[in-house]
């Protein structure tokens, strides 16, 4: 099982933002406003919370939800998705963010193959839970729909990005 000590620095930083590539790659694909923005944002860190105390979790899914509890970690996420996204437009960021996750599944296919399927299906359930935060469209909670065609799109790129089956 592969652990922080089996990653570069850089590397490291890759898996440590990959959890905020997923919830931003379909956050920017279909901007909601500020309450879907607040929704999807706490949809990401339900699903960091969930795999935390989930017993059966990939420890290498542990590994890196561990390190967003320290502030370190927040930081080395935080200023590699700014470095990412810096300066750009939604649907850029999107496909910015997106092509981060292909990085990811392309470096754990590498370095930790035992871990990579259950650490991109952790990705990408990250991805699908952002998604069904929020209702897209309509107006004060009336009417839209759970997941809009933009975010279906989303969700399609990144399974295609980390190698899953759709």
């Amino acid at each position: 099982m592969a652990d922080k000590a089996s990653f570069t620095a850089e590397e490291w930083k890759q898996l440590v933002e990959s959890p905020m590539l997923a919830s931003m790659a379909v956050t920017a694909a279909e901007p909601s406003g500020l309450w879907g923005l607040l929704k999807e944002s706490f949809a990401a860190s339900d699903a960091l919370a969930r795999a935390k105390t989930d017993a059966g979790a990939n420890q290498l899914v542990k590994a890196v939800v561990a390190e967003f509890e320290t502030a370190e970690g927040r930081g080395i996420a935080r200023d590699g998705l700014q470095a990412r996204l810096k300066g750009s437009k939604p649907e850029e960021a999107s496909t910015n963010a997106v092509e981060g996750l292909r990085q990811v599944a392309a470096l754990l296919d590498a370095k930790a193959p035992a871990d990579a399927a259950a650490f991109k299906t952790w990705l990408q359930s990250i991805a699908q839970h952002v998604a069904e935060a929020s209702k897209e469209g309509g107006f004060l909670g009336f009417g839209g729909v759970q997941v809009s065609d933009a975010e279906k799109a989303t969700l399609a790129q990144i399974t295609t990005a980390l190698s899953l089956t759709a």
